[in-house]
């Protein structure tokens, strides 16, 4: 293994409703208090227990947020990015960066029934290829017979 993580990256648009406790969860990062190296965003730092965001079930924990309610949160300072949660509104309208991690280890020991680990994409492309490359062969040379 070569020490290298390899991350999935998605975006997805979370609509929440402020509850009791607010939207339910807290915040780190900013252009004054960088969560990740060279990153100055906003991320989920916890998800409290039966508040808005967990009754959602989507937002988790790392996301990084990339807009509240359309507004962008690049280079904001961390208590400007708080202030635009704090007065977001009732309903509120989230657009999300979720990192997942790659397994990209050695295989292992698999159980029974656990798939083999190779894409089915590595074996049908070149199994398409020969069958193209077949067909094409068949038809040219079946005109000069």
């Amino acid at each position: 293994m070569n020490g290298r993580v390899d991350y999935f990256v998605t975006e997805e648009e979370i609509s929440l409703t402020r509850g009791p406790s607010g939207l339910g969860f807290n915040i780190v990062g900013g252009t004054d208090q960088q969560y990740v190296s060279n990153d100055s965003g906003i991320y989920v730092s916890r998800i409290k227990e039966n508040g808005a965001a967990a009754l959602d079930g989507r937002l988790q924990e790392g996301d990084k947020i990339l807009s509240v309610n359309g507004q962008d949160l690049r280079n904001l300072l961390h208590r400007d990015a708080v202030d635009l949660f704090r007065n977001a509104g009732y309903a509120v309208s989230l657009r999300v960066q979720h990192r997942l991690q790659v397994q990209n280890g050695p295989i292992g020991h698999r159980s029974e029934g656990e798939p083999s680990g190779i894409p089915i994409a590595l074996v049908l492309v070149p199994v398409f290829a020969l069958t193209m490359v077949a067909a094409w062969a068949f038809m040219r040379y079946r005109q000069q017979l």
